[in-house]
């Protein structure tokens, strides 16, 4: 038989008294039904027995835990309200409602229990209000309330050390410091290890107001003692104080005592790290943000823990930038590339997440809107899919929870919930990789300097995932160093077609810069001969620049590919009109006649030979007897058979030794970087020498062939 008590009430809602405690100590652990289950029984047990204060302490303590404040502060409230003598409910009440932000419900409160108890008041209301008062800035209101508390409940008597140490603290604050030393002189004779709290309220009172030297004093008193050893929070503050004090040396010191306990403390190894730099130590500041070198010891795996400190995105950054500067270029590619990559990945799906929640919202309104009928179609129709979607899938689900309960196995959804959840957004290891300039200026550090390790792949791989994330917000100087720089490497992969783009959009802004068609028809070369978009964008640039020598010779040159001499001979021809002084374009133009003089259709071969012949001796002329044009006229000669005048041009390419030029560059190219080439790649001497004895050889000079090899193509 059931009985209106708060027995009953507990034991129906199958919660004993020791059980709702428990879930009140362990809510992390328990059930969200469970926690509800108690906080139902709770209430119940009070309605049967409103003067139970337990109960209502019980309930008070389980809001807490649930993190419900206000709840909280209600229910000590009404404890309040029928004990009004019970000093436990007064101090949890104001401190729930501070917390939840109404100070002065908080403060009105331990007023009101001051003004009903004139005589009895428990001192630490007092010492609460105070502290209050403290926290919020009214440091002589607080003041005002101790000296009241000293004329009235300490008559004859000294005040509690915890009290004088505030008074002195709002004395601080007021600017009364010789009032403020009187009153901590007290803590100064009394033990410091017993009074570490109220030592620290002290120090950091002053350092907070920046009167460091103040704060050191009583930071000092407890580094000496069992309260400094190991503390690594209160090294980190000596070494504040001692930095803002100008003292280098010995805020270094006392930050590395702070790390010894606090190694995963970033912003202090950052700020050590900038001391060591300033102080021109760059290898020690190397050493600290570096991993250690035991890593076994340092990580434990019986234990659920965050990212090691060395993992730490602003590690990394500050590390990188110090191998940077050093000229270290390989380490700190090393160093900094994967939390780029990651942190790009990271962008780009937090992107897609964002889009998603913009069209969620998007769609009710788009849905609910009364346009005209074109503008209102594509949502419902989006939804019907949605809904024989999300049909199909129930109807799937209760299939199998039916196969499987009438095998008798335990049904277990691969779904959690019914709705498929939201995809929530994650944390960058850079979080400002794409907002401001020294980060732009990280990727396109990291991309050159990948460039010039030939590590194409991963820069292909950042710089498209950077200009997918960023090419919308970057301004145009910007745009155009990055479409620079994806051309470079398309310049260099083995793949160019994720760069052709950036490639042709160089030449669009140049159009008449041979820089920039240089680096587009290294791109087009390693490409298919038919690539449409090259084809349809080659034939553009004719129209839309039709005195534009370099798209003619590109043209030409992909027709010589294909042996239509006498087509690209019309090319260079069109293009020597433009410019009939270009030592290339006479080469050009020689090269295709004399490739045509050798066909089998052409009836006049001797006038086309001669013909070349002439264009080679212009590029000769005009290239001022250079090396090249000498050796392309005697390879011009043995192509055709004249191999005695091949021979004397041969010769005179080895007379000459000619110096290296620079390799052109795109326009906003870095001209810093190496060019990766063996000293000589412009000289021909060992292309003419084996040419030569080639011919000795054929000839049947073998000992003088064997002579020109010996001297000039032995290394």
């Amino acid at each position: 038989m059931l009985v209106n008590s708060k027995e009953s009430i507990y034991y129906s809602g199958l919660a004993t008294p020791y059980e709702v405690a428990k879930t009140a100590d362990n809510t992390s652990v328990c059930p969200a039904w469970q926690i509800s289950q108690a906080r139902y029984c709770l209430s119940k047990a009070i309605t049967a027995d409103p003067e139970d204060m337990t109960l209502r302490f019980d309930r008070a303590s389980l809001y807490i835990e649930l993190g419900d404040y206000q709840k909280a502060a209600e229910s000590y409230d009404q404890i309040l309200g029928l004990c009004p003598k019970n000093v436990e409910a007064c101090k949890m009440a104001a401190k729930m409602y501070q917390k939840c932000g109404q100070v002065e419900r908080s403060v009105s409160i331990l007023e009101a229990f001051l003004k009903d108890h004139p005589t009895e008041a428990d001192l630490s209301v007092v010492n609460l209000l105070a502290a209050i008062y403290m926290e919020n800035n009214t440091h002589n209101r607080a003041l005002q309330q101790i000296e009241h508390a000293r004329s009235i409940y300490c008559l004859g008597e000294e005040l509690p050390l915890y009290l004088t140490v505030k008074a002195g603290i709002c004395q601080v604050h007021l600017g009364n410091m010789e009032m403020a030393e009187i009153l901590f002189r007290d803590l100064q004779l009394e033990n410091g290890e017993d009074n570490v709290d109220l030592i620290t309220e002290v120090a950091d009172s002053f350092m907070s107001l920046g009167h460091y030297e103040s704060a050191l004093k009583y930071y000092l008193m407890l580094e000496g003692g069992n309260a400094g050893h190991n503390n690594g929070f209160l090294h980190l503050k000596i070494s504040h104080c001692f930095l803002s004090l100008k003292e280098r040396a010995r805020a270094i010191s006392f930050f590395y005592e702070a790390l010894r306990t606090l190694e995963d403390n970033i912003d202090a190894r950052l700020t050590l790290a900038s001391l060591l730099l300033e102080e021109g130590k760059e290898d020690e500041a190397i050493l600290l943000l570096s991993p250690p070198k035991k890593l076994e010891s340092t990580n434990d795996t019986n234990t659920v823990q965050s990212k090691p400190w060395w993992h730490n995105g602003k590690v990394k950054m500050q590390l990188s930038r110090i191998y940077h500067a050093k000229g270290m270029l390989q380490d700190f590619v090393d160093t900094i590339f994967s939390s780029v990559r990651e942190s790009l990945f990271i962008e780009t799906m937090n992107q897609k997440v964002r889009k998603d929640e913009i069209a969620a919202t998007a769609m009710p309104n788009a849905a609910s809107s009364r346009g005209s009928p074109t503008t209102c179609w594509e949502p419902m129709l989006k939804a019907a899919r949605a809904k024989k979607s999300l049909q199909k899938k129930a109807a799937l689900k209760e299939e199998k929870k039916a196969a499987a309960l009438a095998a008798g196995l335990d049904w277990q959804s691969d779904d959690s919930d019914d709705e498929p959840k939201q995809q929530a957004l994650r944390e960058s290891p850079l979080p400002k990789l794409l907002k401001d300039e020294d980060h732009y200026r990280l990727i396109v550090d990291i991309c050159g300097d990948c460039i010039i390790f030939k590590r194409y792949f991963l820069t292909l791989h950042i710089w498209k995932r950077h200009t997918y994330n960023t090419m919308n917000t970057l301004s145009v100087e910007k745009k155009e160093e990055l479409r620079s720089l994806g051309a470079q490497i398309a310049s260099n992969t083995t793949d160019p077609t994720h760069g052709y783009d950036c490639a042709r959009y160089i030449v669009q802004q140049h159009p008449y810069s041979f820089a920039a068609w240089n680096c587009y028809y290294k791109v087009i070369s390693r490409l298919e001969n038919r690539f449409s978009k090259h084809s349809k964008f080659l034939h553009s640039m004719r129209c839309t620049h039709k005195d534009c020598v370099p798209p003619m010779i590109i043209f030409g040159h992909q027709l010589t590919s294909i042996s239509q001499h006498q087509a690209a001979a019309r090319e260079y021809l069109e293009a020597y009109k433009l410019l009939p002084d270009s030592p290339l374009i006479n080469l050009c133009v020689g090269t295709a006649l004399i490739n045509l003089a050798l066909g089998f259709r052409l009836q006049n071969k001797h006038q086309c030979l001669t013909q070349g012949f002439a264009f080679l001796y212009n590029n000769l002329r005009l290239s001022e007897n250079s090396q090249e044009a000498l050796y392309n006229i005697a390879r011009a000669y043995q192509h055709v058979g004249l191999v005695s005048l091949a021979a004397s041009y041969y010769e005179k390419v080895l007379a000459i030794h000619e110096k290296d030029y620079p390799i052109p560059k795109l326009p906003s190219e870095h001209s810093g970087l190496p060019e990766n080439q063996k000293p000589g790649y412009c000289n021909l001497r060992k292309e003419a020498a084996y040419n030569l004895h080639l011919i000795y050889k054929k000839s049947g000079a073998l000992d003088l062939a064997r002579q020109v090899l010996k001297d000039h193509c032995t290394p």
